[in-house]
């Protein structure tokens, strides 16, 4: 069988296509712009374009079809309506790759299913992941268009770990505040429950859809079954460095307000996302994947990253100290409020 994946060396797409190239029965094509390596296998291929020139893609893709194509970085509605005319009658099956932050929060159950609402009126990225699934099921429904969605929750590899606050240097700063002793921002007071999943666990259950007739027209989150509270994440974080945590609980709305001028989107990121408890009924994506779980918990999965990451330092020690000092600026404006009360 033959598998296109657009984008392909993301943190969880790599992790999917590394999977793939160990089955003999896939034959791997990566289609990006070239700017990563690629995993060193026999099975994979590259084809060096654009995605969004369309007219070249479509020159270089002539001729060929697929078993499956696997969209990762659709992120608009022009993005999959352009994917809508390159692969239309080109591919058995098409992916799309969305995101479970379009689940309405708080949900009215506390069990999150595929049919939960979607709806995010808190962070454009997420509507605009919720109208991609539209275009694409209306497709499916009226011409065939053999689409299968999947929902990420919060995943990651071992170049970074999974924080509620952070910079846009991603986690380093916040790993170094932990280290130095200083306090660490957590939103909320630390007990809303989260989601998290390492990238190769997230393969297990993506790769058991490839080419499954069962998955086209429908939709499943893929997330691994560990639920931990976010007080319970940083500490896991801390104990893998081998120091004590400082944790600084500030509410989401505060954090909201006083990132909004620095360029943090608190607002999407934490009240339309993270700051909200989530539980994820699995059982849709076991079906067709029976050997989804979590392979790789939390306490493990987290030294695997801070293993790389303190020993990658070119790569992953991106300093930000505008986040450091805007950090020590909400704490001292917390501390001060505090004392005049």
């Amino acid at each position: 069988m033959k598998a296109l994946f657009i984008g392909g060396t993301g943190t969880i797409s790599a992790a999917v296509v590394r999977r793939l190239a160990q089955d003999p029965d896939w034959e791997v094509w990566l289609l990006n712009r070239g700017n990563r390596p690629l995993p060193d296998s026999e099975r994979i291929h590259s084809i060096t374009a654009d995605i969004h020139d369309e007219e070249d893609v479509a020159k270089k893709l002539e001729g060929m079809t697929f078993d499956t194509v696997c969209e990762f970085i659709g992120f608009k509605v022009e993005d999959v309506e352009r994917d809508y005319r390159l692969f239309r009658g080109k591919t058995r099956q098409y992916i799309y790759t969305s995101s479970a932050s379009a689940y309405h929060k708080p949900s009215a159950d506390y069990l999150i299913k595929e049919g939960t609402t979607m709806a995010n009126p808190y962070w454009q990225y997420s509507r605009d992941k919720i109208a991609c699934e539209e275009f694409l099921m209306k497709q499916y429904r009226e011409n065939g268009f053999p689409v299968t969605i999947v929902r990420p929750s919060h995943t990651y590899d071992e170049r970074s770990i999974p924080l509620g606050v952070h910079g846009k240097n991603g986690s380093w700063q916040v790993i170094r505040r932990i280290q130095e002793g200083k306090p660490v921002l957590i939103h909320g007071d630390g007990t809303s429950l989260w989601a998290l999943t390492f990238n190769t666990d997230f393969a297990i259950g993506y790769t058991g859809l490839m080419g499954n007739g069962h998955a086209i027209g429908e939709a499943f989150h893929i997330t691994g079954d560990e639920i931990l509270s976010w007080n319970q994440i940083y500490s896991e974080i801390a104990d893998a460095l081998g120091v004590e945590l400082h944790p600084y609980h500030v509410s989401a709305d505060f954090l909201a307000a006083a990132g909004d001028k620095y360029g943090y989107d608190f607002t999407g990121s934490l009240t339309g996302d993270k700051s909200v408890s989530v539980v994820f009924d699995n059982s849709k994506i076991k079906r067709l994947s029976p050997d989804m779980k979590t392979n790789v918990p939390f306490h493990r999965g987290v030294r695997i990253a801070l293993d790389y990451i303190l020993s990658h330092p070119l790569e992953c020690q991106k300093a930000d100290p505008e986040f450091d000092a805007w950090c020590d600026r909400v704490i001292e404006a917390l501390d001060k409020a505090a004392e005049k009360i």
